[in-house]
């Protein structure tokens, strides 16, 4: 059976979002299942404290299964024959270098992350994810929109944009869909204001290109970090079958009370005698007064030196904080359940 166990610390900067004031997640019943669909008989239970952080807490009995994804697939766009690879790349009208932002989204788009995407979000898929959190067609819960922002003119549908970090080719982009956002009401209704103050709407008014493009992606490489980020398929297979897991996720240093909460939480009766921890730290930009990831990693391999517990495991997740309150809150838990 497994136990996950999410900390979000970043629900603390939720700006006024709906439930926020009475402690409560604006969700019903039916939009936690559907996140907690990890096995058979999965029981779940959300709870917000004072500071507004969040837990879910799941569940079952069937040994030896791994966490179903998000969606039923794990999607996996990483192109494997070289020669392939090579023909992608000469078929691309124009390179673009990806801001730290984008790197962070293309990667998990190619790595199964952010399945069941298989790339950027159209117009379409856009304002249905803004405006119900959920993907169109398949009505599946969607925390934030994932899109690729642009100034440039010359990007139209029918290009085939080579995405690089650097010298490095991360993915080819078949760009299908073009637009120009309403980001006011982006911001309202992902981050409940529209005003600067807030992180998360700086970025999309200060940060984010006039127009955003939605297409494919097929993945050449896995960008190159300080960190390894490992892909969700790599970090199952870390994870034995049938061994209860505990898995935490923050933004910040591990501080004393999360070090406690992660260990402690391996007494828990639902937790199996063999139970271990998947510490999972985003590393990706964040809001500007935070630490940044590169260093946030350096506490990370010092406190695992120091504690060295083999029932501890830390792998590092490639991703852009947008302080969205609960709906990054589902977005994390939707990603985890890939890892």
């Amino acid at each position: 059976s497994t136990l996950l166990f999410f900390a979000l610390a970043h629900v603390a900067y939720a700006y006024n979002m709906p439930g926020m004031s009475t402690g409560r997640l604006p969700l019903n019943k039916g939009s936690v299942n559907q996140l907690s669909q990890v096995r058979p008989a999965t029981s779940w239970a959300v709870h917000s404290s004072r500071s507004q952080r969040i837990a879910l807490s799941m569940s079952a009995g069937s040994a030896g299964l791994k966490a179903v994804p998000h969606g039923g697939k794990l999607v996996d766009l990483i192109v494997k024959d070289k020669s392939e690879k090579e023909r992608l790349i000469k078929s691309a009208d124009v390179k673009i270098q990806l801001n730290d932002r984008q790197l962070c989204d293309a990667e998990l788009i190619i790595n199964g992350g952010l399945s069941p995407l298989t790339g950027f979000m159209n117009e379409a898929t856009y304002k249905h994810v803004v405006d119900n959190m959920r993907l169109p067609g398949n009505n599946l819960l969607f925390g934030l929109p994932i899109v690729f922002d642009t100034d440039r003119e010359d990007l139209v549908p029918g290009k085939k944009v080579l995405l690089m970090q650097g010298d490095l080719p991360i993915a080819l982009f078949t760009v299908e869909d073009r637009y120009k956002p309403n980001k006011v009401h982006e911001c309202k209704k992902c981050y409940g204001v529209t005003t600067l103050e807030h992180p998360g709407v700086l970025m999309v008014a200060t940060e984010r290109g006039e127009y955003y493009l939605g297409g494919s992606l097929q993945g050449l490489n896995i960008p190159v970090r300080e960190f390894l980020c490992k892909t969700p398929a790599e970090v199952r297979a870390t994870l034995k079958p049938g061994v209860d897991v505990v898995a935490f996720q923050c933004r910040n240093p591990v501080h004393r009370a999360h070090y406690e909460l992660f260990t402690r939480a391996l007494d828990a009766p639902e937790v199996g005698k063999d139970g271990v921890v998947l510490v999972h730290p985003t590393c990706g930009p964040t809001q500007a007064d935070d630490i940044p990831g590169d260093v946030r990693y350096k506490t990370y391999v010092v406190l695992a030196e120091e504690t060295k517990n083999p029932r501890t495991f830390w792998e590092y997740l490639p991703y852009s904080m947008h302080m969205a309150g609960p709906r990054e809150a589902i977005q994390h838990m939707m990603i985890s359940k890939h890892f």
